[in-house]
């Protein structure tokens, strides 16, 4: 157990959080000619990643979390001592897969296989505690998980590698996804370890344990779960954080 690790709750269900922050976001860098990996730009007065730790930090029967870095980061150091007490930190991967299984190995000893891990975008600061609240009250019974999404609003079309339209798809049958995507300790460390044996691309978790063969839920989130990837998305997250501040 990590030395400033907080103790899990004995009752009731377990959760621990895994926040992949290894990235760079390159494509916020090269806009904006700063070579701060984009969870380290400030909203507020606070940077990207510390909004995110204080949201996961207030859920309830959170019995730890686990942040996965990447190998060159000298950020975090830098933090509040406050925020960053209690918090087990892992050296990052390849891709993000790589990360997540790092994050997940790092709990080994301390997580059992039915214990919850919630995996969380470190860029997605305004994630809403009530839609973690739905999250894990949806998944409660389930023996395998599922992800927060939020249902495409727009008309989708199809295209060809040039970019000529072949076909409008019902939006109906698809959903955005999002993070925190929660699932049981054991089937989904088991569910990583396959893709990353069988070579498969993964994506997210909901993908690997689509691969392994395992149900995955849909439970609805609203739409201001953002992830901030673009300079733009960085005001765009100021204003819902200012929102949700009013609210």
């Amino acid at each position: 157990m990590g030395e400033n690790q907080k103790p899990a709750s004995s009752t009731g269900p377990r959760y621990w959080a895994v926040i992949p922050a290894a990235g760079i976001g390159k494509r916020i860098q090269a806009s904006t000619a700063n070579n701060t990996p984009k969870q380290y730009l400030k909203i507020q007065g606070r940077t990207i990643l510390e909004h995110t730790l204080l949201r996961l930090k207030q859920i309830n029967n959170l019995a730890g979390i686990v942040l996965v870095l990447g190998e060159d980061d000298d950020w975090w150091m830098q933090l509040d001592d406050s925020l960053r007490k209690e918090i087990i930190t892992a050296k990052g991967g390849e891709q993000r897969v790589n990360s997540v299984y790092r994050g997940l190995q790092a709990l080994k000893d301390i997580a059992s296989a039915k214990d919850w891990i919630l995996v969380h975008d470190a860029v997605r600061p305004c994630v809403a505690l009530q839609d973690i609240s739905t999250l894990c009250n949806e998944l409660t019974d389930m023996e395998t998980g599922g992800l927060l999404a939020s249902p495409v609003r727009e008309t989708l079309k199809k295209v060809s590698s040039d970019l000529m339209v072949e076909s409008t798809v019902p939006r109906e049958d698809y959903w955005l996804a999002a993070t925190p995507q929660m699932f049981r300790y054991g089937v989904l460390i088991e569910a990583v370890e396959k893709a990353l044996h069988d070579n498969v691309q993964i994506t997210d978790e909901a993908h690997a344990m689509e691969y392994a063969g395992y149900a995955v839920k849909i439970v609805q989130g609203s739409a201001d779960n953002i992830k901030i990837t673009h300079p733009e998305d960085i005001f765009m997250a100021q204003q819902i954080l200012n929102k949700q501040a009013r609210q």
